[in-house]
């Protein structure tokens, strides 16, 4: 009886992502994605945790078109999230897909990567994308599995064969891309990508909007960070979560007013002798109405931000 329910939740989603009636099952439905400026088509994630009725698809990922190629960035947080945002993509182009940018390690940014596998595209990323992949893939292929049931079938972990070791231009046809490869702070591999030709900046998870901010990294470094990243000349940025094509950098507000309120805690309560497990609980709660998932993610970031500051 489970290998025979297994099988028929297997069906129902193939039947979502295969409408009935397309000869072969070759037509798979579609990503929704808005184009936030000409060329650049962004899928926006739902703000929750990875599960199987949204296939992972909790992150911002998109496409950027030029007139020689395509750039995908971030491939979603399943195979069957990868695979709607592909079909998204030709809707609106048959150009080839050139390459295939990970912002960073987080598996609702790369678990949709096999969806591009047969465009041979290059896979780009942060010079320490492979180490982080290789320490964490099995693990996060593990959870996925566990999360999303059916919904993860096919999911991969697919290592970069492109490494942006401090800059980068990425040219797509007289559309020049700007990778930058940023030090630790959301995680130890983050990747930005700002557009030129649109002054567009995809932030990866450096930036959050409305979902609380998560700390992989460094919570003193993440500050540091996006001092730097305010600097950079964009109009406006695709968030990693959040609502698109914010002003930028006053973009960058929100997330900073948290970490630091953060960190203010976590200092004056290390100064107090308070222990980690109290600053789990208390550390950051003034901004609980300010965030989405803040029950599911402050904590964590305490933690980790205590163990940081402890040893300032």
């Amino acid at each position: 009886m489970p290998f025979l329910r297994a099988r028929l939740l297997v069906c129902c989603i193939l039947a979502a992502l295969w409408p009935a009636g397309d000869a072969g099952g070759a037509a798979i439905a579609p990503a929704s994605v808005s184009e936030v400026a000409p060329g650049v088509f962004v899928r926006t994630g739902v703000h929750a945790l990875m599960n199987e009725a949204n296939a992972g698809g909790i992150a911002n990922i998109g496409f950027i078109v030029g007139n020689d190629s395509v750039a995908v960035i971030d491939s979603g947080g399943s195979l069957a999230d990868g695979a709607a945002l592909r079909a998204a993509l030709r809707q609106h182009t048959k150009l080839p897909i050139r390459y295939v940018i990970n912002t960073h390690v987080h598996p609702d940014h790369i678990l949709g990567n096999a969806a591009f596998r047969a465009d041979a595209p290059l896979f780009v990323g942060h010079r320490r994308l492979p180490a982080a992949m290789q320490a964490r893939g099995a693990y996060y292929l593990e959870a996925n599995s566990r999360l999303l049931g059916a919904a993860a079938a096919g999911s991969e972990i697919i290592a970069p064969t492109l490494l942006v070791e401090d800059r980068m231009t990425l040219d797509l046809g007289g559309r020049p891309l700007i990778l930058t490869a940023h030090a630790t702070a959301h995680t130890d591999n983050d990747l930005t990508v700002l557009d030129a030709e649109s002054g567009i900046l995809w932030t990866g998870d450096l930036l959050f909007a409305e979902h609380i901010p998560v700390i992989d990294g460094s919570l003193k470094g993440w500050l540091q960070v996006m001092d730097r990243l305010a600097a950079v000349p964009a109009k406006q940025t695709v968030p990693g979560h959040g609502p698109l094509s914010l002003a930028w950098p006053e973009a960058l507000e929100p997330q900073r007013g948290y970490l630091e309120a953060l960190a203010a805690d976590l200092r004056a309560m290390i100064a107090a002798g308070d222990t980690m497990r109290e600053a789990t609980s208390k550390a950051g709660s003034a901004q609980r109405e300010a965030w989405l998932l803040f029950d599911d993610f402050n904590p964590r970031n305490a933690t980790a931000g205590f163990a940081e500051l402890e040893w300032e």
